[in-house]
């Protein structure tokens, strides 16, 4: 694959942030780390643990950031020290990135009802929905002038995607929290939205059971007949924590090459998917 070229120019220039969530060069929130930064923005990144950190510390680097914070978005304290250290550098941020999600690989395939523990569940929703409440209330406080916050779902939070089960439900809790963090801090112009980009080959899609299945069916069945661009989903973040998206907030923002929209497949995009 060609390596991608992320439009430059000045749109976020004078503008700081934290990036919560690149586990590699794949990773949807490094797409997006790019895209600001090509945009003149000043990026903070968080990993969690040694190995991810051996990940990320040279991607950061390649965008000129040195500030790196270890966080586990479940540990107060953790959280506590991510924000005090960007607090203490910059004294506020502008704009937070939120691309976090989990569910044991035992919850995402067969039966929703017979796979999710209860064990499961909780960990799917603290990690995945909690986490970006919990980031946000952080973040706002060191917002001292607006800001816009940004968070990553999927489709599955509204229509039922084989195998991808509990994760569907805290997609469903992230969008709503997203709707709820926006009216509670509009009145101080922070911005709180959530993008639903479609199938991008991620780690953490490696995770759904059938995901083959599910990129020749997105493929087939999309308006544009191809598979989410990272690209596209940067474009719409930095649209979104940019002054272009000034009065949008609360919304969940479709990325997925019109795929959302079909109710259903013209016949050959359909045995399209079925075939390979």
């Amino acid at each position: 694959m060609a390596e991608q070229i992320f439009p430059t120019g000045t749109l976020m220039a004078g503008k700081r942030g934290l990036i919560m969530g690149v586990a590699n060069k794949n990773s949807i929130a490094w797409a997006i780390a790019r895209q600001l930064a090509a945009q003149g923005a000043e990026l903070a990144f968080t990993y969690q643990g040694d190995k991810l950190k051996r990940r990320v510390e040279p991607l950061a680097a390649s965008v000129g950031s040195d500030t790196l914070c270890d966080c586990d978005v479940t540990n107060d304290a953790q959280m506590d020290a991510t924000f005090q250290t960007l607090k203490d550098k910059w004294g506020k941020i502008d704009f937070l990135v939120h691309a976090i999600a989990f569910a044991g690989k035992d919850q995402l395939a067969g039966s929703f009802i017979e796979n999710t523990t209860r064990d499961g569940f909780k960990s799917a929703l603290d990690i995945s929905a909690y986490s970006f409440v919990d980031a946000g209330r952080r973040a706002s406080e060191i917002m001292n002038d607006g800001g816009a916050m940004v968070t990553l779902t999927y489709l599955g939070s509204e229509r039922v995607i084989p195998n991808y089960n509990v994760m569907g439900v805290a997609k469903a809790a992230l969008e709503a929290s997203t709707r709820y963090m926006a009216a509670d801090l509009g009145p101080r112009q922070i911005r709180v939205n959530a993008i639903s980009a479609g199938p991008i080959k991620t780690l953490a899609a490696a995770g759904i059971g059938s995901g083959r299945h599910m990129f020749r069916f997105n493929k087939a069945a999309a308006a544009t007949q191809d598979n989410t661009d990272p690209m596209g989903v940067a474009g719409a973040a930095l649209y979104l924590l940019s002054d272009l998206g000034l009065s949008c907030t609360g919304e969940t923002h479709h990325v997925d090459g019109g795929f959302h929209a079909i109710g259903m497949p013209q016949e050959d995009a359909l045995k399209a998917s079925m075939e390979g």
